[in-house]
């Protein structure tokens, strides 16, 4: 029995509706199918499933589904989430069979990149450039994830998906010699400077700003001092 086990019940309520009710009662709607068996509608618990999914092992390993007193073992194929709440609303679960082949998507781990080349004496810094690969394998020789190894990556460089040590028994999914996927790569960081945005003063018409008059502003304020001043007193009459 595998260490993650999913205790789960047979369900007859199809559709929108029975779905939203088994929501609401905290239970999950789901289907476990293949390994040359008929495919089940079940429902899986809603809390137990969210506590399982907080190790990353749970996406890449072999479940165990326990439908009353029969278990079987899974692996899980599709999980649909909500896209706002923390709620997952669906999950597709494929039996497997020791003798026949899956392909399961698992993470990669990378490692030294304290210690790379690039970083070391480059001052660079390691980035991931894809986190998953799609392996096909027989479930006995499963991995939890695959290492990559950044030991030796140097400035400017790349380690692609070839250069990944693959263990015995797993294959990976993608054609490398049609596309040979880089992993990871070392740069240096590039720093982008953000200048301010200069306030702009809106100045109405005929409004001088201070220190902004110019040549011609100054002139005109010289011209207007030296001009006599108009009496606009009213005058005595005749």
């Amino acid at each position: 029995m595998s260490d993650f086990i999913l205790l789960a019940e047979l369900r007859d309520g199809q559709g929108k509706g029975a779905s939203r009710r088994l929501r609401r009662s905290g239970k999950i709607p789901a289907i476990l199918y293949g390994g040359n068996r008929k495919t089940r509608s079940i429902t899986l618990d809603h809390q137990a499933l969210l506590h399982q999914m907080e190790n990353e092992a749970f996406f890449s390993s072999i479940l165990t589904v326990k439908v009353g007193d029969e278990n079987q073992e899974a692996i899980l194929k599709d999980i649909q989430r909500h896209p706002a709440k923390r709620q997952v609303l669906h999950v597709d679960l494929q039996r497997v069979l020791a003798d026949q082949e899956i392909r399961v998507t698992i993470p990669l781990h990378f490692i030294n990149e304290d210690t790379c080349v690039g970083v070391r004496s480059g001052g660079g810094v390691v980035a991931h450039i894809i986190s998953e690969v799609e392996i096909t394998c027989l479930p006995g020789n499963l991995p939890e994830y695959l290492d990559v190894d950044v030991v030796n990556l140097e400035l400017d460089q790349i380690i692609s998906l070839s250069e990944i040590e693959i263990p015995e028994g797993v294959s990976l999914t993608a054609n490398v010699e049609e596309y040979d996927q880089p992993v990871a790569s070392c740069h240096i960081a590039k720093e982008i400077v953000i200048e301010p945005e200069e306030e702009e003063i809106e100045v109405e018409e005929g409004e001088i700003v201070e220190g902004e008059e110019g040549e011609e502003g100054e002139e005109a304020a010289e011209a207007a001092a030296e001009e006599p001043a108009k009496d606009d007193s009213p005058k005595e009459s005749e």
